[in-house]
């Protein structure tokens, strides 16, 4: 890997968000191709920052100060990326359903996703069903991945994905579902096409679900 591409990278993994910033804009002055920088630099380190995570050498805390780091990073490169025509890997809609104000397991996945390439519109919390419903309608999304926190809020997975189902939007997009009370049979009894237990496996369950 590049001299300058490895400080990416190491900066991601380590959190170090000026480090990534300098690097990623020293890349570029350089002339490296944005999809470099973005694939060696970035989502490279996602990976191994998610690889860490598996292996219980980082937790939550270490996996959001890295995705801050690459976050710093990605907002100077994306400019550069649509100039480039860079194709994103595949675009999300994400939101906390409805009754539930839990926001960093699902501000962690948003990002952890954006650093492996997928283009992410965050709904933010507490979003009825009907929001979902709409951003399908607005944007060519090819997945949408559901949070909630709570045993009380789980119900109103099943409401969304009937919403979107009653709206005849089913067959337009896949459905993936996370947050603590959440297990794989609760995602396939409510028609969910996947579930995810946490952000890096969230990564992995989008990129199976668009290819």
């Amino acid at each position: 890997m590049d001299e300058v591409l490895r400080k990416v990278f190491d900066g991601i993994v380590n959190g170090d968000q000026d480090q990534v910033s300098e690097n990623v804009q020293l890349a570029l002055d350089e002339g490296t191709p944005p999809r470099n920088i973005l694939n060696e630099g970035l989502i490279s380190a996602m990976e191994e920052v998610g690889d860490l995570f598996e292996r219980g050498e980082f937790y939550v805390p270490e996996m959001l100060i890295a995705a801050r780091a690459m976050k710093s990073g990605l907002e100077i490169l994306q400019p550069e990326l649509m100039d480039d025509e860079v194709q994103a890997a595949g675009s999300v809609i994400i939101g906390t359903v409805q009754g539930d104000l839990h926001d960093i397991g699902k501000k962690l996945v948003a990002i952890m996703l954006e650093g492996a390439g997928f283009e992410v519109q965050d709904l933010g919390v507490d979003v009825p069903p009907e929001d979902f419903v709409q951003a399908i309608k607005n944007d060519q999304a090819d997945i949408v991945a559901l949070s909630a926190l709570l045993t009380t809020t789980m119900a109103q997975m099943e409401a969304t994905i009937q919403a979107i189902q009653e709206a005849g939007l089913r067959d337009r997009v896949k459905l993936m579902v996370g947050g603590a009370p959440v297990t794989e049979d609760f995602a396939q009894q409510i028609g969910a096409d996947g579930f995810a237990p946490d952000a890096s496996l969230a990564v992995k369950l989008a990129k199976s679900l668009v290819n």
